[in-house]
């Protein structure tokens, strides 16, 4: 599959709506999207949609700090430990194959669906 512009710019686009409106990390909307319509293999589809994060957060967090929406004593906390995660994430990531990736990913989301259900 070829790499396209307008595919690329669509996800963003729908990964970044998403995120200011139900909080989510775009990577939810931004993998499966760069998989699938892109053409990136599951390892450059997270670190791209992890490249990605920067812009698309602080682009909601301006919104939300503007609005006086954010718990910032409660966001460092989470920072903390995320930030640890996310640097021992992308350490192992390339150490397990794009299968158990995308099955692992899979896993969580489906998880995640049906406890906000519940």
């Amino acid at each position: 599959m070829s790499f396209s512009w307008p595919k690329a710019a669509i996800v963003g686009i729908v990964a970044g709506f998403l995120s200011g409106l139900l909080g989510i990390g775009g990577g939810v909307i931004v993998v499966p999207g760069l998989v699938l319509l892109v053409g990136l293999n599951q390892h450059k589809a997270a670190a791209t949609s992890v490249a990605t994060i920067v812009f698309t957060a602080s682009a909601a967090l301006l919104a939300f700090a503007t609005d006086g929406a954010v718990d910032w004593s409660t966001a460092l906390i989470v920072f903390a430990g995320a930030a640890t995660g996310a640097w021992a994430g992308a350490h192992y990531m390339h150490k397990i194959p794009e299968y158990a990736l995308a099955g692992v990913f899979t896993l969580v989301l489906a998880t995640s669906s049906i406890r906000m259900f519940l």
